[in-house]
């Protein structure tokens, strides 16, 4: 709807994720009397669902090619025992043993890309083959048993803070300096946008919905930059989300690699006819996807200080949840890096929100599939709608 020809109202779509993200955990907060933001709550947000972001990040290019990775729960095990193994039987250094891991989860993702790509194998079928022989290739190289403890330089990258700067008491500086740069860079950018569409003749949005706007995301930011401070500091792992994250954004939204993709899944035929390589492209995805989750399985067993057979258990679940829950379309061509991150940590809210209330793991299963099969609904009803 527009107000004047020179203004019209911002889409709340594009903000609906984020909003259902706000409304869940004030919802929680209500519940457990505040108990979810607390610092050690929000801590645990960021550290417990760090593996999910990671994963759902390599996940969403496989969803906007109309197909899945099955075998990512798999990977992030084999890789989580692969670096165990150099450490704790072999007695290699933790850098050695973390590019093993990541070597293995490269392997994976060769695997993958190779039987889907130029063989023509489904990448339903591919990856849940993959899946099933990566499960028993764990419990084999790790004969059923668990290995551990690993080393604090090890367990660094999963489980460990930025220096400590104390201001005021028990307060992070370095979690106040985060928090004033990403301020700077939202108003930077608003600016910015309001300046291009000048100079270009679009209509701009009324200011004082970019005031709410802008307001809603500081204060996101600093709650949490905030909460973090009074804790421990910012996590290592959160500054390795945040990289990933900026980086596969650029990648799918200003490359010609990540438009090629967004182009398979709206027309693989007819992406195929206008020139786009789609043997490449399947076999880049799920290469990449491997790497994500070998790089996911170095991180959970780092944070977990040891690697266990069951380690990434249902994790492709949780990976494919949050792309769906963030707005990807399941068939294809449609979601954001972005939107894939907020689905994630709706997931994640709803773990800790629920742990916090007392419901066990089968009610949490429960809740977590009808969120998932809610979201899919309200995306083909909407289509079909349109």
């Amino acid at each position: 709807m527009k107000n004047n020809k020179n203004t019209i109202n911002i889409d709340l779509k594009q903000y609906s994720m984020i909003i259902i993200l706000v409304v869940v955990y004030l919802l929680f907060a209500l519940i457990t009397k505040g108990m979810n933001m607390t610092p050690a709550s929000v801590n645990n947000l960021v550290m417990q669902n760090s593996y999910v972001v990671i994963l759902a990040v390599g996940m969403l290019l496989c969803v906007l090619t109309g197909n899945v990775d099955l075998s990512v729960g798999s990977t992030v095990a084999v890789s989580g025992a692969a670096a165990g193994i150099a450490i704790v039987d072999m007695g290699l250094p933790s850098p050695v043993a973390i590019v093993l891991g990541l070597l293995v989860g490269l392997g994976f993702g060769l695997f993958n890309g190779f039987f889907i790509a130029y063989v023509g194998i489904p990448p339903f079928i591919t990856t849940l083959a993959t899946m099933l022989m990566g499960r028993g290739l764990t419990y084999t190289v790790l004969a059923a048993q668990t290995k551990g403890p690993l080393p604090n330089d090890y367990n660094f990258l999963g489980s460990g803070f930025l220096p400590s700067i104390k201001i005021a008491g028990n307060m992070e500086l370095i979690c106040i300096i985060v928090a004033i740069a990403v301020s700077a860079l939202v108003v930077f950018n608003e600016l910015k946008d309001i300046a291009t569409r000048k100079k270009y003749g679009f209509p701009g949005h009324p200011m004082w919905q970019l005031g709410i706007k802008d307001a809603v995301i500081l204060v996101i930011v600093w709650f949490f930059m905030i909460r973090l401070g009074q804790n421990r500091g910012l996590p290592v792992v959160l500054i390795l989300m945040a990289i990933l994250v900026g980086l596969y954004h650029y990648i799918t939204s200003q490359t010609v690699a990540g438009r090629q993709i967004y182009a398979m899944g709206g027309n693989a035929k007819a992406a195929q006819l206008s020139g786009i390589d789609t043997k490449k492209v399947f076999f880049w995805v799920y290469t990449n996807m491997g790497v994500l989750a070998g790089l996911a399985g170095v991180v959970l067993s780092s944070r977990n200080a040891s690697a266990t057979p069951k380690a990434g258990d249902a994790f492709e679940m949780d990976a494919i949840a949050s792309c769906y829950i963030g707005g990807a379309a399941t068939a294809g061509g449609i979601g954001t890096v972005i939107g894939a991150v907020v689905g994630a940590f709706i997931m994640g809210t709803l773990n800790i929100g629920m742990t916090l209330m007392g419901l066990g793991t089968d009610a949490q299963k429960i809740v977590k599939g009808a969120v998932l099969l809610g979201a899919v609904t309200f995306d083909l009803v909407s289509k079909r709608k349109k």
